[in-house]
C-alpha cells in the first residue's frame, strides 16, 4: 500500500528522509542559490558562510561550472570511468598533477571524501605491505568503517564497531588545548608521533593520515613546523604519509592545498568536498610507483570519475586560477580573522579565533580562565545568526565552535555584514 501524499516538498523531506542521525537540520527549505547566498522559498535571502559544509568554493551554481556540467550532460552522463577512455577525466587528471604539491601524480576518483580516504588506505598497504596506521585524536577522515576506524573522536564512533584494528592514535596537535605541550605549542606533540609508533603498534605501520587543519575538531590549525618534524619521524621509519584535504583543498585555506603551509610534500593526498564545486567527486593522488602497486581487480568504482562531475571539477579549476581565489581566501581570511579578534574584547565568551584563509574557528566557552566549552551557547548563536539571515556551522569536538567557510567568492562587503550579524547575534544570546 502506498502513501498518502504531502503538503509540499519540505513535509516530504522531513516525513521521508531518514534524519534520525542527524543533530538538526536548519529549518530553511532552500530553493536556489547564487555565489555566497541562498533564498528560500518563500523568498528569503541568506549568506551563506558554511558552503554546504565547505564544498561550493566558487559559490552557489557559478555559470562557467554550470555550462561545463550541462555541456557534458549533453555528451554523455556515464558510461564507466574504469571500463573506458573518458577525455574529461584525463584533463582532470593532468590538471591535479599540475597543482598538487611534490611529484603526486596519479589519481584514483571516487564518489566523496570518505572513500577517497578509505582508497587511499588500501593503497598504503598495498605499496608497503605493511598493515597499521597512526591517526591523530580528534582526526575526522569520514563515516565509513575503515575511515571511523581513523577518526579519534567517540561521538562519531558510536554505535559503530568493531572497528579495524591495527589504529594507534597521537596526540592531537592543539595550541591551546594540547595536553603534552601545555598551553603553548612546544612540538612535544610531533616527537610524541614516534612514542607512538614504538609503544603503540607492532612496527608495522603502512601511513599516518591527518588534516592540516582539523576541520571537525573545530578548526584546529597545527603548529608552523609540526608536520615538518611528523615527516622526518616518518620517513626514519619507512611509513607514508596519507595527508587528508577533503576539507583543506582547492584554495580553502588560502593556498591551493593546506599542506603547503608547511612546506611538506605528501605521499599520497586524499581529495573531495570543494573539488567539482558541490557535484559529488573524490580522489586519492599519490606518486607514480606508489599508485601502481595497486593489482588488477584490487580496487574499482562504479561511479568513480563521473564525467559530469569531473566536467565541474575542471571548470572548478579555471574560476579558482582566473578569479584568483586561493589569493582571495587568503587575503579575506586574514581580514576575518582580525575582525572577528576584536568582536572577542567585546564578548569574554569567545575563548579563541583561529583558522588559515576563509577556514576560520571561532570557540565559545563559559570563561577564558577554565575555557570549558560553552556548547549550547553556539547552538543558540547559530540560531539568532540564521534569524538574522546568516548561515554558520558548528564543530569542535566539544561542539562549541562557531565555522565560517563561506564560498571563496565571498566579498568583503558581505564578510563585514557576517562580522555585524555574529556580534547581534552574541548579544542577543548573552
Amino acid at each position: 500500500m502506498g502513501v498518502a501524499g504531502t503538503t509540499t516538498a519540505a513535509d516530504a523531506f522531513l516525513r521521508y528522509v531518514n534524519l534520525s542521525s542527524v543533530a538538526g537540520v536548519e529549518p530553511i527549505a532552500v530553493d536556489h542559490g547564487s555565489g555566497a547566498e541562498l533564498w528560500d522559498v518563500d523568498g528569503r535571502r541568506y549568506l551563506d558562510c558554511f558552503a554546504g559544509i565547505s564544498v561550493v568554493s566558487t559559490g552557489h551554481s557559478h555559470p562557467r561550472v554550470v555550462a561545463a556540467a550541462r555541456e557534458q550532460m549533453e555528451r554523455f552522463i556515464h558510461c564507466g570511468t574504469y571500463l573506458y577512455q573518458v577525455p574529461v577525466v584525463g584533463t582532470l587528471a593532468e590538471r591535479l598533477a599540475q597543482v598538487t604539491p611534490g611529484r603526486l601524480e596519479k589519481t584514483f576518483f571516487s564518489n566523496s571524501g570518505a572513500e577517497a580516504v578509505e582508497g587511499a588506505m588500501r593503497l598504503a598497504r598495498a605499496y608497503s605491505g605493511k598493515t597499521e596506521f597512526i591517526a591523530l585524536e580528534t582526526g575526522f577522515h569520514g563515516r565509513t568503517n575503515a575511515t571511523l576506524a581513523v577518526t579519534g573522536n567517540r561521538k562519531r564512533k558510536h554505535h559503530g564497531g568493531p572497528y579495524l584494528g591495527g589504529v594507534a592514535f597521537a596526540p592531537a596537535p592543539h595550541p591551546t588545548r594540547c595536553r603534552v605541550c601545555g598551553g603553548g605549542c612546544t612540538l612535544r606533540c610531533a616527537d610524541a608521533v614516534e612514542d607512538v609508533i614504538n609503544y603503540q603498534t607492532s612496527g608495522n605501520v603502512a601511513a599516518f593520515i591527518a588534516e592540516p587543519v582539523l576541520g571537525e575538531a573545530g578548526i584546529v590549525v597545527p603548529h608552523p613546523e609540526y608536520f615538518a618534524r611528523v615527516k622526518e619521524i616518518l620517513d626514519r621509519h619507512g611509513i607514508l604519509f596519507i595527508v587528508d584535504e577533503v576539507q583543506t583543498g582547492f584554495g580553502r585555506t588560502g593556498r591551493m592545498f593546506g599542506i603547503e603551509h608547511y612546506g611538506v610534500e605528501p605521499d599520497i593526498m586524499t581529495v573531495a568536498k570543494g573539488i567539482a564545486s558541490g557535484f559529488p567527486l573524490g580522489g586519492f593522488i599519490a606518486r607514480p610507483e606508489i599508485a601502481e602497486s595497486f593489482q588488477p581487480g584490487e580496487h574499482l568504482s562504479t561511479f568513480g570519475g563521473n564525467p559530469v562531475a569531473c566536467a565541474a571539477a575542471v571548470a572548478t579549476l579555471d574560476v579558482i586560477a582566473d578569479e584568483s581565489l586561493c589569493e582571495n581566501s587568503a587575503r579575506l581570511g586574514e581580514w576575518m580573522l582580525g575582525h572577528l579578534e576584536q568582536l572577542g574584547a567585546t564578548h569574554p565568551v569567545i575563548g579563541e579565533v583561529r583558522g588559515k584563509g576563509l577556514m576560520i574557528g571561532v570557540e565559545l566557552v563559559e570563561s577564558r580562565e577554565s575555557m570549558a566549552p560553552a556548547a549550547q551557547r553556539a547552538v543558540q548563536v547559530r540560531a539568532a545568526c540564521r534569524e538574522r539571515g546568516l548561515i554558520v556551522g558548528i564543530g569542535g569536538f566539544f561542539g562549541n565552535v562557531v565555522r565560517i567557510q563561506p564560498p571563496l567568492v565571498i566579498t568583503e562587503a558581505q564578510l563585514d555584514s557576517a562580522v555585524g550579524v555574529l556580534d547581534e547575534a552574541l548579544r542577543a544570546t548573552a
